[in-house]
């Protein structure tokens, strides 16, 4: 593994590492600069050098394609460290008429067992339900009833409890620990990504005729959004910020609430759809019919019900490019498990590497394997673009939150950084960094909106969306 031993290298080594994954071209890696303040998302792992990178080659890929577009030179990419730094954690930085919406519920927390540490993911009322129900308490049990509960079991006995139950929770391992599971071992034999050829006999899809300010390389596509937090969201927002018409279909006994959307639904309109019903169904095929891209965001497995597995879409839909994102991947005992950022942090040993001085779990600076994934994804899907219109045929890109996890714990760098230096991974002073400088305010129909500005920038793109969040689901299920 290399070292990160001067900033030079530790700027770029991420980049490089990414864009190899999604099969670009090295020599273009040259066009990215890199600029802002210093000392940002600190952290013992390398955060900053995996958001710096994942957002570099995000800007890289929509240069890339507006390139491919318009047949010019590729504009220049240009990554600043507040950017990257405020968009990574754009959901803190969120105001709803100056009001700070909550990220994280109450049953959504670290708790002490009998025998260690677990991390449970309550966000959503049917995942709640379901860890009470694991827990034998009543619906109306608060904290320090699960706290009681959960002091009296094992870990892994409750993890695997409420995993039963239908719910979230996982205990907390050391890498090492990590590393000898079943589902790290299978994690490991992976790449941070996959791109690969659904099947070839599609021709090029030529690409809608572009024209004019800012430069929006993926103006006239139009995607189908089946993702939830953070990262699928986080992608479809940055396509959605290039042009995209995109479209994000949720089934209607599972609202997201309108805090998150408020966040992720920038450039986006939503709509509800049962896609069990006759007439559900009905309607996607329609939305299908002139699908760009499709990016799913659920667990391996859990749409193919509904004709939704990427070798179905693409028979349907020839040319089309599918995109999905998992919590641990397709594969090993828990390819078929929900999970979030928060959940794969503790699993994979990043809860324990940021472990308090007192052995309580950390967690990193921001929901990075969320927001990482999410530039990833989206870069995986502008990459898949360039090469439709070159080469035809229908294509495939598959990313998990667990992938991005290992990529930051072993193979960005040399593990955990060294205690803080002065010069490498002290905060910033106050006066280097002010996040004010990349916020923004907006009316929507939610009310008052601050915002993070896009973190993606390349020389002649947009500097904002098109369009604050809608209300979530208030939107018809067609094409503009």
């Amino acid at each position: 593994m290399v070292q990160r031993d001067d900033t030079a290298q530790r700027q770029t080594l991420g980049t490089e590492q990414a864009w190899a994954a999604l099969g670009g071209d090295p020599g273009l890696t040259r066009w990215i600069s890199y600029g802002g303040p210093p000392g940002l998302l600190a952290a013992r792992l390398p955060v900053m050098a995996l958001a710096r990178a994942t957002v570099a080659v995000c800007g890289l890929a929509a240069a890339e394609l507006a390139a491919q577009r318009d047949g010019g030179p590729l504009p220049a990419v240009r990554v600043d460290d507040g950017a990257v730094a405020t968009a990574f954690v754009s959901e803190r930085h969120l105001r709803i008429d100056g009001r700070a919406p909550a990220n994280f519920a109450p049953l959504s927390r670290f708790w002490r067992t009998a025998d260690g540490w677990l991390r449970t993911h309550a966000n959503y009322p049917h995942h709640r339900a379901r860890l009470l129900d694991a827990l034998g308490l009543p619906d109306t049990a608060g904290p320090d009833q699960a706290a009681a509960a959960i002091a009296a079991r094992g870990a892994e006995e409750l993890q695997e409890a409420v995993y039963a139950a239908g719910g979230l929770a996982v205990a907390v391992r050391t890498p090492g620990e990590w590393s000898a599971h079943a589902q790290g071992a299978t994690v490991a034999r992976h790449p941070l990504l996959t791109r690969e050829i659904l099947a070839a006999g599609a021709p090029p899809r030529g690409l809608p005729a572009r024209a004019g300010d800012p430069v929006l390389p993926a103006a006239g596509l139009r995607v189908l959004d089946l993702t939830r937090v953070l990262a699928g969201p986080v992608a479809t927002r940055t396509l959605a910020l290039l042009g995209a018409d995109v479209l994000r279909i949720d089934a209607p006994q599972l609202p997201e609430p309108q805090d998150v959307h408020s966040d992720t639904g920038f450039g986006k309109r939503s709509t509800p759809l049962d896609l069990g019903s006759a007439a559900g169904r009905a309607s996607f095929e329609e939305l299908l019919t002139e699908a760009d891209v499709v990016v799913t965001g659920y667990r391996p497995g859990a749409l193919d019900r509904f004709g939704l597995a990427p070798e179905a879409l693409a028979e349907r839909r020839p040319g089309l490019v599918v995109a999905r994102i998992s919590a641990w991947g397709d594969d090993g005992p828990w390819g078929r498990r929900r999970g979030f950022d928060s959940l794969v942090q503790v699993a994979t040993g990043i809860a324990a590497v940021e472990a308090h001085a007192d052995g309580t779990p950390g967690t990193l600076p921001a929901q990075a394997l969320d927001h990482g994934s999410g530039y990833l994804l989206a870069a995986a899907v502008l990459r898949a673009l360039t090469e439709q219109a070159r080469t035809g045929g229908s294509h495939l890109a598959t990313l998990a939150l667990a992938r991005t996890a290992r990529w930051l714990m072993h193979d960005l760098g040399n593990g955990p950084e060294p205690p803080a230096s002065e010069d490498a991974t002290e905060p910033a002073a106050p006066t280097d960094y002010d996040p004010a400088h990349y916020l923004r305010e907006a009316d929507s129909p939610a009310g008052r909106l601050r915002y993070a500005l896009p973190a993606v920038s390349f020389e002649g793109g947009p500097v904002n969306w098109a369009t604050p969040p809608g209300l979530w689901g208030t939107d018809t299920p067609t094409w503009r």
